[in-house]
């Protein structure tokens, strides 16, 4: 039998190491080893430990490194959410911890309580595929809040102040491209030249968020602003390049702010203009302002709607997302008559139900309806030629 310590005194009370070393009795009884389990346990990874190597190793579907982006936002859970567990050793992390963690993040924000869910049990299984723990994952099948459903995307009635406003932004390509293409947004930021056939009006997508390749078909409308691009590209492989770090476009959270705060304020003046509240010639200088100042424009005429009795939120179009653009498009194929499965596979759904489905349809039925629903789109915006000057 060897020897346990069982604690160091008065850190550990008589009584205490009593229970303690009945326990380690009963261990011995059984047949286990009580000396090497503890020996196992300390040279055992803490869950901070184990955090730093999934980040430093861990591989994207794609087979390259997480993005410095993402792992800011893994230590930023960690920092936030996940201090209590940093010192721990893995095996000593229970699913009463995890839930715990669960439930007092879920009190400020439930997609962030399961974000820090998902990075625990992230962390093990990574730490288990790379055989640094054996043990059980505390954070597997940790129920998730229930997610709120989105289905936001652009009305016909805000599609000419939105386009109007996309048409004075220097990103207009990229947010036409995300709208017509359907295709999620680090798709299109991260789109390469040698990826596109214009004369065949496809976009090769080698792979994407589902994990497989995707044939996106380009409208008429689409390949015509590929290729006034093409004519001005530079050396860059990518379409809408950028001199940081990936060669690309990457965050258009910025230009996109400007691009609704303009078709929000237009579409306040709209109504004050309907009310008789402006002129022509007030409405003139609301424009000059909305261009060239539309956080100014924005509290101005809140302002001037308070009086009139308007109230503002009504026209507001800033909980439109990026992502809602792709939404768009896919509501617009509904609008005019495109199945379900159509839609799924314009728009690169996958479900288990559909993928069969899926993978017999050929493009001809989708570049239709994309057709038609750019059409309806552009008809609705007041568009009958090129957006972007």
């Amino acid at each position: 039998m060897a020897w346990v310590k069982l604690g160091s005194f008065p850190d550990m009370t008589v009584e205490q190491a009593r229970t303690e070393a009945a326990v380690i009795l009963g261990e011995f009884a059984a047949g286990a080893d009580p000396a090497k389990a503890r020996r196992a346990v300390r040279g055992e990874l803490t869950f901070e430990e184990a955090f730093e190597r999934f980040l430093a190793e861990k591989k994207k579907r794609d087979g390259t490194p997480l993005s410095d982006k993402t792992k800011r936002n893994y230590r930023d859970v960690l920092r936030i959410y996940l201090l209590p567990l940093k010192n721990r050793k893995l095996s000593g992390v229970t699913r009463a911890d995890v839930k715990a963690i669960h439930s007092k993040a879920s009190k400020t924000s439930h997609a962030q309580a399961d974000r820090a869910a998902i990075v625990i049990s992230s962390v093990y299984n990574f730490a288990a595929d790379v055989e640094l723990f054996s043990g059980i994952n505390p954070a597997s099948r940790i129920q998730k809040n229930p997610a709120p459903s989105r289905d936001r995307f652009a009305q016909a009635d805000e599609l000419p102040q939105l386009f109007a406003a996309i048409n004075e932004s220097t990103l207009c390509d990229f947010f036409l491209l995300a709208l017509l293409t359907g295709a999620r947004r680090s798709n299109v930021q991260a789109m390469m030249w040698r990826d596109l056939q214009l004369d065949e009006g496809v976009w090769r997508l080698p792979m994407t968020k589902n994990g497989t390749p995707q044939n996106v078909t380009l409208s008429p409308e689409a390949t015509v602003i590929l290729r006034m691009r093409e004519k001005q590209k530079n050396q860059s492989p990518f379409v809408f390049p950028s001199t940081g770090k990936t060669g690309h476009l990457v965050e258009p959270k910025k230009a996109w702010a400007t691009v609704l705060k303009r078709a929000s304020v237009r579409r306040l003046l709209d109504e004050l203009q309907t009310m008789g509240k402006l002129t022509m010639e007030e409405r003139q200088v609301a424009e000059q302002l909305v261009a060239e100042a539309p956080a100014r424009a924005e509290k101005r005429y809140r302002a001037s709607a308070d009086v009139a009795g308007i109230h503002p939120a009504v026209y507001d179009m800033t909980d439109l997302r990026i992502h809602d653009l792709r939404r768009t498009l896919g509501s617009w194929q509904a609008k005019t008559g495109a199945s379900l499965t159509i839609i799924g596979k314009s728009l690169n759904h996958k479900t288990q139900q559909a993928t069969a489905i899926y993978a017999r349809l050929d493009l001809d039925p989708v570049r239709q309806s994309i057709n038609t629903a750019t059409l309806a789109i552009l008809a609705a915006a007041g568009v009958k030629e090129k957006v972007c000057e």
